[in-house]
């Protein structure tokens, strides 16, 4: 165990490393080894302990053991306690969280006990919840500041080093019943694979580095084909586009984009409507608009205002004037219309309709026909009265609404 547990730490010869040790064997185990490889490795060692108060005085027991033991040795220890509660996720995720929260705020590499059979373990706990690539990926054996020296020292090869060096270490009563997961697999399915293979943890934690190796490098291909159009989402490869639409969950802010949340981004890309909107957690929307997909800024609706006529008024990036008619010309920005009862700008509502040279339309279908992205669409300004709509900025006046006799001419300058 000790040249395995060397041969990983030569890179960082003269580094800094916190071991996060709970009293455990294999915590202990890597302390100890760190300790002898501390002064050919040229390293700066000290232990750091998470106390959960999960098991009232066994964890404070296991506190006491860990600082104990370094304090017999010189090596510095550092100690944080919490008493966690489940979350959504459960007491057991709530724990790792907590734990981590105290280990990735220490300066300095912190190095974990985890082995090539927990890493066995998690590869199966993802078989047995679903997983992609990243999950039969197992653990990470760099994250960070994190460090994991001994994903390919397997448990028997842990008993083994305590046990020639007489190394105490301690046992978590939790481990020993069946209510995580985990523990189910290693109680019962772990030693009945093993009898298959005997070298079944390495194997699969080696197959779990393998498959990460070709994660990583997948991941990159994604970098470099990343791309919000629709069209060229498309023609992307599954597994690439996958990963593209993970990075763009990522980047709106959905912290951990999983297979359901890509699965319905993929349908989006897919789909006939070329308008269409999808809303994920933290808030985050994405928006199909035609050719873009994109998480969605939806512009707020414009505050109802009177339009003075005459005089002038300003909205929404916009100026219009009101002023009494003495002209037939007709343009997109200039028109005369007879109105009725109070004019106002406003944004659109349902059931507007405007006939142009095309022929009579509803907004919305004016709109979509002319590809303005919905989330853009509450943000033209609609001049109307009180017997609907007069004109729509950048779309001219309504023609029903225009005669040689019109009363009232619109002009329409942009700021």
């Amino acid at each position: 165990m000790l040249n395995k547990l060397k041969a990983f730490m030569a890179p960082y010869r003269g580094e800094k490393i916190i071991c996060a040790v709970s009293g455990g064997a294999d915590s202990m185990a890597l302390l100890w080894g760190m300790y002898l490889l501390k002064d050919k490795l040229q390293l700066d060692i000290s232990a750091a302990h998470f106390n959960h108060r999960l098991r009232g005085a066994e964890s404070d027991a296991d506190e006491a053991f860990v600082r104990d033991f370094c304090a017999g040795y010189g090596i510095p220890f550092v100690t944080d306690s919490r008493q966690v509660t489940a979350g959504e996720k459960g007491l057991e995720a709530a724990a790792r969280e907590a734990r981590y929260a105290f280990l990735k705020g220490l300066p300095g590499l912190v190095a974990t006990a985890h082995t090539a059979d927990d890493n066995a373990e998690t590869v199966l706990m993802h078989l047995v919840r679903g997983t992609g690539l990243k999950g039969l990926g197992g653990i990470m054996p760099v994250n960070g500041n994190l460090i994991r020296p001994m994903l390919n020292v397997t448990r028997a090869e842990v008993m083994n080093f305590l046990a020639e060096y007489s190394i105490p270490h301690r046992e978590d009563s939790s481990n020993a019943g069946d209510a995580f997961l985990r523990n189910r697999l290693r109680h019962s399915v772990m030693p009945l694979l093993k009898q298959e293979n005997p070298s079944l943890a390495e194997n699969l934690s080696a197959m779990a580095l393998r498959l990460r190796q070709d994660e990583e490098s997948l991941d990159r291909l994604a970098q470099t084909q990343k791309t919000n159009s629709v069209s060229g989402l498309r023609l992307l490869q599954p597994a690439i586009r996958s990963r593209v639409l993970a990075q763009l969950l990522l980047e709106a802010g959905v912290k951990e984009p999983e297979a359901e949340h890509i699965r319905a981004l993929e349908k989006l890309v897919f789909s006939e409507k070329p308008s269409a909107r999808l809303a994920f957690s933290n808030g985050v929307v994405f928006a199909r608009d035609y050719d873009v997909l994109a998480p969605a800024s939806k512009t707020a609706a414009l505050q109802t205002q009177d339009l003075a006529c005459p005089g002038k008024s300003e909205i929404s990036g916009v100026r219009i004037t009101c002023t009494p008619n003495h002209s037939n010309q007709r343009t997109k920005n200039s028109f005369a219309v007879t109105p009725t009862g109070n004019m106002v700008v406003r944004s659109r509502k349902a059931g507007d309709s405007i006939r142009l040279l095309g022929g009579t339309k509803s907004l919305k279908k004016l709109f979509i026909d002319e590809k303005i992205p919905a989330a853009q669409r509450d943000a033209i300004p609609v001049i109307a009265d009180d017997a609907g709509v007069l004109g729509v900025v950048g779309f001219g006046g309504n023609l029903d609404r225009i005669s040689a006799e019109a009363t009232v001419r619109i002009e329409i300058e942009y700021l």
